[in-house]
């Protein structure tokens, strides 16, 4: 029993593809005759590819023809004689985390595809979005990826489907959106920890994809999803979206 109880914290890593040896063997036995486990591994799957999808950074409209008009005159560089040196990252990201920092890193490289046809500036901007993305989308796998990671579904009034991962142990969240209707001008979703019956800030949300909450959930029962003015609220000011509790 200790230790299908272990097994009921890798779901995961497992949706990573974390897993390594004699774990993911007991784990995908485990798969077969635990249907809450099979349940919660999809759900973390899908919400992997939305993070995946939210972490990418579009190209500039201009780069394609920049890089076509230089492609012939930038000279092939030679060979490493010696390997570049390898990112370090904790371990356990490095074995949790690893399909989100893989995201981040491709989405950077496509970013980065036409650095040397612009100008300093414009590429100093590039390189500083992305590292802010290769940021958001490691702290999004930690919050994912922990051995205590929560799982909550809901809808806003409008009919989005949302969703809210927490950890305890990170004492952080993850908000993840999927139909939710660009706000009007001037607007901005915001949400929000309820701090039974206080409402708590917790970051904006400007479109689709996933959201890492500011702060930690702490004590906090529920999440909410109000419509707020630019640059949002200390408090609400509409009616909530969502208040989808979280699970005690």
């Amino acid at each position: 029993m200790k230790h299908d109880a272990h097994l009921h914290t890798l779901t995961g890593a497992y949706a990573l593809d974390a897993l390594t040896g004699e774990e993911q063997h007991a784990f995908t036995a485990h798969l077969r005759r635990c249907e809450a486990c099979l349940g919660e591994v999809g759900e973390f799957e899908v919400t992997a590819a939305r993070l995946a999808a939210a972490v990418s950074l579009p190209a500039p409209a201009p780069m394609r023809q920049a890089v076509l008009t230089h492609i012939d005159t930038v000279r092939q560089a030679s060979p490493r004689t010696r390997p570049a040196a390898p990112a370090r990252l904790t371990s356990a990201l490095t074995r949790r985390a690893g399909p989100f920092v893989i995201a981040a890193s491709i989405a950077a490289a496509a970013a980065f595809g036409g650095v040397a046809a612009w100008q300093h500036r414009q590429s100093e901007q590039a390189r500083t979005q992305a590292q802010h993305s290769a940021r958001q989308a490691q702290d999004l796998a930690v919050v994912l990826a922990a051995p205590d990671a929560r799982t909550v579904h809901g809808r806003t009034t409008g009919g989005a489907a949302t969703t809210v991962v927490t950890s305890a142990l990170r004492d952080r969240a993850a908000f993840v959106s999927s139909g939710l209707p660009t706000p009007p001008a001037g607007r901005t979703y915001q949400l929000w920890f309820d701090d039974h019956g206080t409402m708590r800030p917790a970051g904006l949300v400007s479109r689709d994809g996933a959201t890492l909450m500011e702060g930690g959930p702490g004590n906090a029962r529920a999440v909410g999803l109000t419509l707020e003015p630019a640059g949002g609220s200390p408090r609400p000011t509409t009616t909530p979206l969502l208040l989808l509790p979280l699970p005690v």
